[in-house]
């Protein structure tokens, strides 16, 4: 039943293999879209920037925050998964990181319902541990018992 990670360098916002893809990143939740990945998706697609900040936008009637995932369609076989796993940014003056584990693990759980529903593969950089500030080591068991274990075949992407 489980499925493995395959680990390729290129491009996450250019997702290899066939079928149905869902690429899944992490984004904050102050409704920010402007560094890191989300800027090869932006430079791909206007869609899922669009959907994030209206998700943002009308969060107090909608179930945006941690750990929340927006699906968007982009192309017919692929998706993008915004997934709510930052709390705010870094700034010069904060202390510790913005990545939230348990967001993450919430939004990959929710994902692999996704997936399996559009019979789809998962394809990502190393989610949360860019900008957010996380570690693969914390990130990586979470991606293998919420999407790999449930057999659903995932991609990482290393630049």
């Amino acid at each position: 039943m489980g499925a493995e990670i395959t680990y390729l360098r290129g491009d996450a916002s250019a997702p290899q293999g066939a079928g149905v893809k869902v690429i899944a990143h992490v984004c904050n939740d102050l409704g920010g879209w402007g560094k890191g990945f989300v800027l090869a998706l932006s430079r791909r697609w206007p869609e899922p920037e669009a959907a994030y900040r209206a998700w943002h936008r009308g969060r107090a009637r909608n179930d945006f925050g941690l750990g929340a995932v927006q699906l968007v369609q982009v192309e017919r076989y692929v998706w993008v998964a915004n997934i709510v796993g930052q709390r705010g940014i870094r700034t010069g003056r904060s202390t510790g990181v913005p990545v939230r584990y348990e967001a993450i693990d919430a939004g990959l759980a929710a994902l692999a319902g996704h997936a399996a529903r559009l019979g789809a593969s998962a394809h990502m950089p190393r989610i949360g541990c860019g900008l957010a500030g996380g570690r693969w080591e914390r990130v990586e068991p979470l991606v293998r018992a919420r999407l790999a274990d449930r057999g659903v075949a995932v991609t990482v992407y290393d630049r």
